[in-house]
């Protein structure tokens, strides 16, 4: 088995600052965005995926990696998207197997309502608190993690 590679003190210190930062800003997100708009960041981050997609479409396992979501908590999430008309599910019609999952024009229209005030809450719990140097630097380093993870290039 080898040796346990223990984290130094610097390395300790990073990473619970990493973690408490990554969670307070989620929480923030996910606090806004229950306040003005009643729905939680997942689902706002399942509209936003579609609405960038060709045809503000995406297959159910695609959208699933794109928001790091398990096919079951995703299939959860866009049922409750569907009952409200934000969201449509279809049969691929060359596969019948996968399942398409599109935005549709009510689902378009609730986004951007909602999308100046999450940009906003972004800008205050993240980009606000950094230089233009950080946030450049913040991009390489979540960039290296990704790649690391074999996920190949990060968005952007």
């Amino acid at each position: 088995m080898g040796t346990t590679r223990w984290l130094d003190d610097e390395e300790q210190r990073t990473w619970r600052a990493f973690l408490a930062a990554t969670q307070r800003v989620r929480e923030e997100l996910d606090r806004q965005l229950q306040r003005d708009a009643g729905m939680p960041l997942a689902y706002y981050q399942i509209l936003a995926m579609l609405s960038e997609a060709p045809e503000r479409t995406l297959t159910m396992s695609r959208l699933a990696r794109t928001t790091r979501s398990s096919a079951s908590r995703l299939s959860h999430a866009v049922a409750r998207l569907e009952a409200k008309g934000w969201v449509s599910r279809c049969q691929h019609p060359a596969d019948h197997r996968t399942t398409l999952a599109t935005l549709t024009d009510e689902g378009l229209a609730e986004l951007e309502g909602i999308a100046p005030g999450h940009v906003e809450q972004v800008r205050l719990s993240l980009f606000d608190n950094l230089t233009s140097e950080q946030t450049r630097q913040l991009h390489e380093i979540c960039r290296a993690v990704l790649e690391g993870a074999g996920e190949g290039p990060a968005p952007g």
